[in-house]
């Protein structure tokens, strides 16, 4: 104990060189400053193909539009030059809010036709609810005739839906395949629209249910979020061919400028000297086995 004594009194404990409180904070420029605050907000860009007219009401009227060409419309000068002809098409309005009773059986709905959008890649059904009538995505086997069924009520036991009724996330089975999901409850459905596509609910812990979607990245989504059930139509647009240049211009995409091509021009196959020489060098001589001697004494 008396050793460990003498070695505590030899301790000195110095002040710290390198504090935190003292060392000097560097001045951040305004350039870098404002290049942080003033970030663009997401979700803010503009497609420069069209501009849809909708009226202060909801109408299954099919609306007008105006196509831009890839124009700016407030200032007419050229943004998007892949952009240009076309056929122009009506807007059929989606009424994307599926609202359903909170308790008790569910709404029933008729789909009185299915018909092809120009202005979307998935077809779009009809549907009549008591004196209303609207639009919605329409899945993959939907047709004409079909009765679909809209509720907002979460029971004990899962239910067994079919293909295009509506109900929340925390209603559905785990595996099933849904379309048109909303963000957050109350909100408009606006994920999972593309033609063919679809998510997999994989599995629900407390309040929040996990889906898989089209791009296989994995979200939480409340369980009161609804959803609809199968895969949105036209399955095979990714799959099929555009099949000729006038196609592809009344889809509404200008050709480029005409200085690629593949085997000589602006953007062709360069034409690159050799690579040096290399000489193979021959495979070495195996070395030789050593000699050995012994002397008997």
């Amino acid at each position: 104990m008396a050793s460990l004594a003498r070695l505590f009194q030899n301790l000195a404990i110095k002040p710290l060189v390198n504090d935190v409180r003292v060392i000097a904070i560097s001045s951040i420029s305004t350039e870098s400053l404002a290049r942080v605050m003033n970030k663009p907000k997401p979700g803010t860009g503009k497609a420069y193909r069209r501009i849809v007219h909708y009226p202060e009401q909801y109408t299954v009227e099919p609306l007008k539009v105006t196509n831009l060409a890839g124009r700016d419309p407030e200032t007419g000068r050229l943004v998007a030059k892949g952009i240009g002809g076309g056929i122009k098409h009506k807007y059929h309005w989606i009424k994307w809010v599926r609202d359903g009773p909170l308790e008790g059986p569910p709404q029933v709905e008729k789909v009185i036709d299915v018909i092809h959008d120009g202005c979307r890649t998935a077809k779009v059904a009809l549907v009549a609810v008591g004196d209303e009538l609207k639009y919605i995505i329409a899945t993959e086997n939907m047709k004409a005739g079909d009765l679909i069924k809209t509720s907002r009520f979460i029971p004990r036991i899962p239910v067994r839906a079919n293909e295009g009724d509506a109900y929340p996330l925390g209603a559905l089975q785990v595996g099933t395949q849904i379309n048109c999901v909303e963000k957050y409850p109350g909100q408009a459905c606006h994920l999972i629209h593309s033609a063919g596509t679809y998510g997999t609910i994989l599995r629900k812990f407390g309040e929040l249910v996990v889906v898989q979607l089209p791009s296989k990245q994995e979200f939480a989504f409340k369980q009161t979020c609804m959803a609809t059930v199968g895969r949105v139509s036209n399955i095979y647009h990714n799959k099929t061919p555009i099949g000729s240049a006038q196609k592809n211009r009344e889809l509404g995409n200008r050709p480029r400028s005409g200085l690629w091509h593949r085997k000589d021009g602006r953007h062709g196959r360069k034409i690159r000297k050799l690579p040096p020489m290399r000489v193979v060098a021959p495979p070495s001589d195996p070395a030789p086995e050593p000699i050995t001697f012994t002397l008997k004494l």
